[in-house]
């Protein structure tokens, strides 16, 4: 553990990034609140706010939009910053249905959601982390405004253990599930612990290892980290902190006011609702509350309990809720990252919440200290910053605005590169002329980014690209999260040569394998072919020394015109430098570790193929053995796939099995 950040990286800041790094340093130290960094693609931005970090070295929060660029930020991160703790904290949904109520068909929709588990273990790493140490940078999404418990409760519940220490062992116990550990002696998983004799073992649920103590009696021996697969011992330790398993925890003590305050509300709840005659609405948060109140009591935990965080918390009606930012130390460095789109979506999420939950509230689904459970408002969110940089290669008004007008500039890129050159194409026969540049491209061992308006035209365009051979793979919302990190490390490692997107391409994702940018419908002006968003997807094609943009339209829009003036003016600036400088144009390709190491998130959930075979039964691996063997292989993966209850892959084996004893003539 250490208290100063470590900057690790064998370059050295080159082009603008001295005087960025100077001009944001001094700006922090003189106690500036708000500053702007323009940074155009490949200027080394991430490179230049490593730099910052270091030298102002406070705990730091790193806000993308994207789940897709957290991701390459937190990769890129790890890198510059080995020996410190830099943490994820994204929603942990893969799929989520909020709880809603449409009136106009009385129709009630309950939450659905699927929970990845190894995010969730990233978001409490990340708390644990930042009140563990100081040396913390969390690249968190928008995710990280909205509400989780309190700080000083999760605080007030660390269980702390030594070696040579005296325990209860029936109080230690009580401990853990006080903190929402379960106890389960055959699944051993975060957030369980079992007992085998006088060994308690506890698979912490933030970590990837699990603890080991060894008591004699009531004290204990020894205090080990261990694999909790293999059982193998990683380390001894004297001392140990045991956070606990979820958010939303609070002491005994508060969870009995909490529930006479919730029973209170409830009562002067149901006195409005009989007054307005709604009795059905009164019968039904009746019943739901209470019903909810015994599941606190008897488990201390109940589904939707973050409905009821203000009385957890002890909070006043309105008061904001507790977030990922009140974990942090109030001298707190932020970033905003692709600020253009970050500080919009970020000022967009108050009142969408707060419209479908006040429905729930009208027709008694939930109490009225339900809407207390929600994002944060954006002038709370800005309240809350001490230090704050924005930083895009199109900054908006507001954030030049709350800088004073200054802009601190990194357009040159110590590579060399310029920025692409843009060719306007008609959108006659385009797939036609883009299956011919594609084939181009390939020729060369490059790879095409291909820009679609909606996610139908992604997936059949990616569709009849497969139909002409083409190694194609499309990325859209709907893509798992860590799934689209996967993705985009497969086209950087060649494992396929044209990427089909939206908008999910533009943003900051580093891609020196990328020739070739077109932008399909390029005049169809609107959000995905603004100025803004045309400079920002041109721009992936700037890491590359023979980065080309193509716009299929039949016109040329003003968001194009911006667009391709912008590009040429800093081609200009860069050729100036350049041949000042008898700088020679390069990519900077990286190695294999490298681009594994800035897409580690991918490896948080293990191996890929693994989940992928859920959707892809026909993955299968056959020994290379007799047809006998190979039957035998196949029966083992059936009988180990129902037993799973992999029903479909077994499906899918049971046939491929009877294929190849028919073409082998075995009948038993």
């Amino acid at each position: 553990m250490k208290d100063k950040f470590e900057l690790d990286n064998k370059f050295r800041p080159t082009g603008d990034q001295p005087s960025a790094i100077k001009r944001l340093t001094d700006g922090v130290l003189e106690n500036k609140e708000f500053q702007t960094l323009l940074g155009v693609t490949g200027s080394g931005k991430t490179f230049t706010m490593a730099n910052v970090i270091a030298n102002i070295n406070k705990p730091t929060l790193i806000l993308s939009h994207n789940k897709t660029l957290a991701a390459q930020l937190y990769g890129e991160f790890k890198q510059f910053f080995p020996n410190n703790a830099v943490e994820f904290f994204i929603s942990y949904y893969d799929y989520y249905q909020p709880e809603a109520y449409v009136p106009q068909s009385d129709t009630y929709i309950e939450k659905d959601s699927s929970i990845n588990d190894d995010i969730d273990r990233l978001r409490l790493k990340a708390t644990s982390s930042l009140l563990a140490r100081k040396d913390v940078i969390v690249v968190a999404s928008v995710s990280c405004i909205f509400g989780l418990g309190s700080p000083e409760d999760y605080k007030s519940m660390l269980i702390l253990l030594k070696k040579g220490q005296a325990i209860d062992r029936t109080n230690f116990l009580h401990e853990l599930i006080n903190v929402q550990y379960e106890r389960n002696d055959f699944d051993f998983k975060r957030g369980v612990f079992r007992i085998r004799g006088d060994v308690i073992e506890i698979y912490p649920a933030y970590e990837k290892f699990a603890y080991r103590i060894d008591t004699f009696g009531d004290e204990i021996e020894t205090i080990y980290e261990v694999d909790p697969i293999t059982g193998e011992i990683i380390s001894e330790r004297e001392n140990i902190v045991i956070y606990p398993a979820k958010h939303f925890v609070t002491t005994q003590d508060k969870l009995r006011s909490s529930i006479d305050s919730i029973e209170l509300e409830l009562k002067e709840q149901l006195e409005v609702l009989k007054a307005q005659n709604k009795l059905v609405e009164a019968q039904r948060l009746e019943q739901r509350t209470h019903y909810d109140i015994e599941m606190m009591l008897e488990m201390g935990y109940c589904n939707g309990i973050e409905n009821y965080s203000r009385h957890l918390s002890q909070r006043k009606p309105g008061q904001r809720p507790f977030v990922l930012l009140d974990f942090f130390p109030d001298d707190f460095l932020c970033f905003i990252d692709e600020s253009h789109q970050s500080i919009p979506q970020t000022r967009a999420m108050y009142a969408g919440d707060h419209s479908r939950k006040s429905t729930l509230v009208e027709y008694g689904f939930r109490l009225p200290s339900a809407l207390d459970n929600r994002p944060l408002k954006f002038d709370e969110f800005i309240g809350m910053m001490n230090k704050m940089i924005f930083v895009s290669a199109t900054p908006g008004d507001w954030e030049i605005e709350k800088s004073s007008g200054e802009v601190v500039d990194q357009v040159i890129r110590p590579t060399g590169l310029l920025d692409p050159e843009i060719e306007v194409r008609p959108t006659k026969n385009q797939i036609d002329d883009l299956l011919s540049e594609i084939h181009k491209q390939i020729e060369k061992k490059k790879r095409v980014l291909v820009l679609t308006l909606t996610k139908r035209m992604a997936e059949d365009l990616t569709d009849y690209l497969l139909d002409a051979d083409i190694k194609v793979r499309y990325i859209h919302s709907e893509v798992n999260t860590l799934d689209r990190v996967d993705i985009l490390r497969e086209l950087r490692l060649a494992q396929f040569d044209v990427l089909v997107g939206i908008n999910l391409l533009r943003e900051g994702l580093d891609l020196p394998e990328v020739s070739l940018v077109a932008i399909l419908d390029a005049d169809k002006e609107g959000f995905l072919r603004s100025e803004v968003s045309l400079l920002q997807i041109a721009g992936r094609a700037a890491r590359n020394v023979e980065g080309r943009v193509i716009f299929y339209a039949d016109r040329i829009t003003r968001s194009m015109d911006v667009t391709m003036n912008e590009t040429a003016r800093r081609r200009e600036k860069q050729k100036t430098y350049n041949e000042k400088h008898s700088i020679a144009p390069k990519t900077i390709y990286k190695s294999k570790e490298e681009i594994l190491k800035t897409t580690a998130v991918a490896d948080i959930r293990g191996q890929y193929e693994a989940k992928k075979k859920k959707t892809t039964p026909n993955v299968i691996n056959l020994s290379d053995g007799s047809p006998v063997e190979m039957i035998r292989d196949l029966e083992i993966q059936m009988q180990k796939a129902a037993e799973e209850l992999e029903f479909e892959k077994a499906a899918y084996l049971r046939d491929k099995l009877i294929q190849l004893k028919e073409q082998f003539k075995i009948k038993n």
